[in-house]
């Protein structure tokens, strides 16, 4: 388990700053807290922030700064903090504020910059070129009209599991270095990747996932996983090859 921590009223660095130390002393040593090895050998904690660009980088550069006033850099509470990616312009703001990585979250290919697989290879490059960690959103579809009726244009039908397919496709082209799926029990947005039968109301019919098993989106993301893991394994080995050759 990680967090996502999203706006709240008055988010800031001394906010967020009591909230990673309560969160840590709480649950971190709990054995299902979440800890991704570094490449120095360190098993750090991760919170993705929602809507990270709403506050100004020199507020997370506080936080996130090893000469931050509030700088939770080497101490006790030092973790992993991966800024929300949505416009293009926003990538030297999370470089300012002294983030980790870049994550997308969107399950929409095309709605904003961050969500669009055609743009994860140049995101991955301006990554590598800054020591950040990329981790590109992918869902199974998204369709959110019963609830908002107006926006119909950012549909993404499932195509019977080809738009998942593509997406992690997509997201496993860009070498990235952890993939997130967005994805909650929220019928009402279409994003679960959970068993599905059918099921309707007096006013909604919840989409399922016939003519295939229950389990189908389940199995894809095992299948993808496994892909994933396997071509991890060859691409980090390239890597450290490439960073232990001698230079003249």
């Amino acid at each position: 388990v990680t967090f996502h921590i999203e706006p709240y009223k008055n988010r800031d660095d001394k906010s967020m700053y009591q909230n990673v130390k309560y969160i840590i002393d709480k649950y971190g040593n709990h054995p299902a807290f979440y800890r991704y090895k570094t490449k120095n050998g360190n098993a750090l904690p991760m919170f993705y922030i929602y809507d990270s660009y709403i506050t100004a980088s020199q507020k997370w550069a506080n936080l996130l700064t090893s000469s931050g006033s509030q700088s939770i850099r080497n101490s006790p509470y030092d973790a992993l903090f991966i800024a929300l990616l949505v416009d293009k312009k926003h990538r030297y703001g999370i470089l300012r504020g002294g983030f980790d990585g870049i994550y997308t979250y969107f399950a929409t290919n095309g709605f904003t910059y961050g969500s669009s697989f055609e743009n994860w290879a140049n995101i991955k490059y301006f990554c590598d070129q800054f020591d950040l960690m990329f981790i590109p959103s992918v869902g199974p579809g998204y369709i959110d009209t019963s609830i908002r009726p107006w926006n119909s244009q950012n549909t993404r039908n499932r195509v019977n599991g080809k738009y998942y397919e593509t997406a992690l496709r997509a997201a496993l082209q860009a070498h990235p270095s952890i993939i997130s799926i967005t994805s909650f029990n929220e019928w009402h947005e279409g994003t679960q990747i959970e068993r599905a039968v059918p099921k309707r109301t007096s006013n909604i019919v919840y989409l399922d996932y016939r003519p295939h098993k229950p389990s189908l989106y389940l199995e894809l993301t095992r299948k993808w996983s496994e892909k994933y893991r396997k071509e991890r394994a060859i691409y980090a080995l390239g890597h450290q090859e490439l960073s232990t050759q001698p230079v003249s």
